[in-house]
């Protein structure tokens, strides 16, 4: 039993702020302004200046994608195309990998304001395949042994340029089923386990991933739902399976179904092929047929696969990021829930960065829940000034997080990483600080978005996200008490520890343990 004194943030629905919580046997048994008796004489952990928490969760990464990434080459940084090749110059020398696998390749970050090019990359790597995806997880860079490796996978594929070497829409898909694949069971395990620890410093102790990006009979799902099971320390991972197939879903018995790649409505604004009701600004040159953005799927393919997912019983997650796109998601569940009424599905839509008011009127009326990235906001890869350069006035109608939850939408927070890192606090701090003044919301608001709200996006509400009696002893500490600083501040905030089920996050753990937990838990909820 522990006794924990000082400033005790609850997140519960009254925003309760409390100066004493007990913790005893893995649970929270009591929390309040006075400690009784019976208490009195446990050991105390004296907060001072800190706070204590609920643990934070992420309710959109892209877990494999993060660690995959994380363990390789980082180019995010690079102020110029030549820092960008030497980047990969070096990781070259130092690591000699049979691929070069690589992230955050961005137009907006450099002095020359454009992406690598397949040139630039083979001037420094001639000799063995390259794969630079960019910052914004939607599209790639590949070189010339790449491409030889892979022409025959990408003939008639919308979104190949063997020219500049840019991978987008379903090539890219193609291309990254094909380079994840290159990657080994045991490199894989260990990538994995050192971003779950990463995560945990980060104070993430729910984690809501998608997952399903072209594997061979989807050993990708099959491979995190083991970890999940297996994980030593008791986090709370939640799987999303990227498909439109319910019987893939259904034979795995998850709960839920969705997230992007195959359940991406359209692209995005960093390749300028989010699907928008107007054209994007003509400083975007785009073709004319694609003057729109890109929509994957037509209205009657997503609607009859929310249909189906919905009679099944599954809770329901599609990205959507232009206002096209919001609206078909939106259309979509609306008639699944027209043809199978349900009083607590959860749908959510992902990113929902344009929202029109329309659909945000039916989410609020039909109880559809929206994942929001406020990282996004705050992205030095994709700024405002970019932003408005594609979109002009519509780049400040994005993601207007105060009108959405004055209208009643359940929001919850995430990351999108490998997009952005995966911090909460980062998070927060954009959240209440947007470029729109007026669409910040306010600090407990932020907090719940990472918290109560995380939780409920996977019906996990009754163990977590709340310092509330007879919940999980999920919990983090702070060096400061966020609700005591200026939204300005915000960023001062971090992490002291993570604690679980009311024991310290302890990072470090086997790969062959964890496998062998994940077999013997193989009805272990994920």
């Amino acid at each position: 039993m522990n006794v924990y004194e000082g400033s005790i943030v609850t997140c519960d629905e009254h925003g309760t702020v409390v100066r004493f919580l007990v913790e005893d046997g893995c649970r929270i048994v009591f929390t309040g302004s006075s400690l009784p008796e019976e208490y009195r004489a446990a050991p105390r952990v004296a907060l001072g200046e800190k706070a204590l928490l609920p643990a934070f969760g992420d309710t959109h990464i892209h877990f494999m994608s993060y660690a995959f990434f994380a363990a390789g080459l980082d180019i995010r940084a690079a102020r110029s195309i030549d820092e960008a090749t030497a980047a990969i110059s070096g990781f070259v020398r130092e690591r000699s990998p049979r691929y070069v696998i690589g992230f955050g390749a961005s137009a907006y970050g450099v002095a020359e304001r454009r992406l690598l090019t397949r040139a630039d990359i083979d001037a420094v790597c001639p000799d063995r395949p390259v794969f630079i995806a960019k910052y914004d997880g939607h599209a790639a860079i590949i070189n010339s042994p790449l491409i030889k490796e892979v022409a025959g996978k990408l003939r008639n594929v919308r979104g190949f340029d063997a020219e500049s070497g840019l991978m987008t829409q379903e090539a890219f898909f193609r291309v990254t089923d094909a380079v994840t694949g290159t990657i080994s069971l045991p490199a894989t395990l260990g990538n994995m386990l050192a971003g779950i620890d990463t995560l945990a410093g980060y104070g993430i102790g729910l984690v809501h991933s998608v997952t399903g990006i072209g594997f061979p009979a989807d050993m990708d799902v099959t491979l995190e739902s083991l970890f999940a099971r297996g994980l030593a320390n008791p986090l709370a991972y939640r799987v999303f399976f990227q498909t439109m197939d319910v019987g893939k879903v259904q034979k795995r018995k998850l709960p839920r179904i969705g997230g992007c790649f195959a359940t991406a409505l359209d692209g995005c604004f960093g390749s300028v092929d989010a699907a928008m009701r107007e054209p994007y600004e003509a400083s975007a040159r785009l073709p004319k047929e694609l003057s729109h953005g890109v929509l994957y799927y037509s209205d009657n393919q997503v609607a009859a696969f929310c249909k189906e997912a919905n009679r099944r019983g599954l809770q329901i997650e599609m990205h959507a990021i232009g206002d096209a796109a919001f609206d078909q998601a939106v259309g979509a569940i609306a008639a699944a829930l027209r043809d199978l009424p349900r009083e607590d599905h959860r749908h959510t839509i992902i990113h929902a960065c344009l929202p029109t008011r329309s659909g945000l009127e039916t989410c609020a009326k039909l109880g559809i829940r929206i994942a929001v990235q406020p990282a996004f906001l705050q992205w030095d890869q994709e700024p405002l000034e970019y932003l408005e350069s594609i979109m002009g006035a519509r780049a400040f109608d994005i993601s207007p997080l105060r009108t959405m939850t004055d209208m009643g939408i359940e929001l919850s927070g995430g990351s999108d990483a490998p997009c952005t890192v995966p911090d909460p606090i980062h998070g927060i701090w954009a959240a209440c600080n947007h470029y729109v003044r007026g669409q910040s919301i306010s600090i407990q608001e932020a907090l719940n978005l990472y918290t109560r709200n995380a939780a409920r996006g996977s019906f996990d509400e009754k163990e977590r996200g709340s310092l509330e009696t007879g919940k999980a002893a999920d919990m983090v500490i702070l060096n400061q008490n966020p609700l005591s600083l200026a939204l300005a501040d915000l960023r001062s905030l971090r992490v002291e520890s993570l604690l679980l089920s009311g024991k310290t996050y302890r990072a470090g753990q086997g790969r062959a343990s964890l496998l062998l937990r994940g077999l013997a838990n193989g009805n272990g909820e994920i």
